[in-house]
């Protein structure tokens, strides 16, 4: 009996191929890839200096009335933009700063803003590099097709959807949406409407705990019960518009999905 040859394949070789494939799609991606991976953990960063000064920083801001309120949104719209800031800590200063009732659509604005300095940037890091990418991928462009292929009415739905979740990275939306050239108009308008629940939840929570936990407790008028439960239903709020808008999404891009499994 003539012995068996050991395999030529020796362990790792698929794994290296596919480190090998990743860095030339990293390569291929130029900016838009260094951009995403300082988006990636940038925000987090402006979030632990922001929670370190928000008592303070706010203070300015409400001392300043109505000059704070532009200082607000114009300062919104730059550091979230750039992916600086994540717009959960910016909508708390919002709150935190002005109250619900003023800090709202103060912070709606700052999202404006925020989305129009994203989408610029973004879109001069990628130009037509991840495009190019995608076209060269059957199955990724599928996805691309289905996803921003389709009306606009199915494209402002799906930004709408994406924008929903409280976990959803704005900076790096901003690029994935930016680099696959998401028509502009829907993109502004989805951005708004899926950003608007989601920050009206935070800005309650926020002012809310202003009111009642920097101030004399002696002198609140809720009772605290009241408040806990006022902050536990809007976190469940959070949590169920999460899951409404996941269910959605699936459903709205399910064409894409069985156009990746032929």
């Amino acid at each position: 009996m003539s012995e068996q040859k050991p395999s030529a394949e020796k362990p790792g070789v698929g794994s290296g191929a596919g480190r090998s494939a990743a860095a030339s799609d990293f390569k291929q991606l130029g900016a838009a890839g260094v951009l995403g991976c300082v988006w990636a953990f940038l925000p987090l960063a402006g979030s632990l200096v922001l929670y370190t000064y928000l008592s303070s920083v706010g203070a300015w801001l409400r001392g300043h009335e109505e000059a704070g309120l532009f200082v607000y949104a114009g300062a919104f719209a730059v550091l979230a933009g750039l992916g600086m800031m994540p717009t959960y800590a910016t909508a708390i200063l919002g709150g935190w700063a002005f109250g619900f009732a003023t800090g709202y659509p103060a912070a709606l604005c700052g999202f404006l803003g925020a989305s129009l300095v994203g989408y610029a940037v973004a879109r001069r890091a990628s130009q037509d590099r991840v495009t190019a990418m995608i076209d060269g991928k059957p199955r990724w462009k599928a996805v691309r097709e289905a996803l921003v292929g389709g009306s606009w009415r199915k494209t402002f739905l799906i930004v709408t959807l994406v924008r929903l979740p409280p976990n959803s990275p704005f900076a790096l939306t901003n690029l994935v949406l930016a680099s696959v050239r998401v028509p502009f108009s829907a993109y502004v308008l989805g951005t708004l409407v899926g950003m608007a629940p989601r920050t009206g939840l935070v800005l309650y929570i926020a002012s809310t705990l202003r009111d009642h936990l920097v101030e004399d407790v002696a002198k609140a008028k809720k009772p605290w019960w009241l408040i806990a439960a006022g902050i536990g239903l809007s976190l469940v709020v959070l949590v169920v518009i999460a899951l409404i808008s996941k269910r959605a999404l699936e459903r709205v891009t399910g064409a894409g999905k069985s156009e990746i499994s032929k």
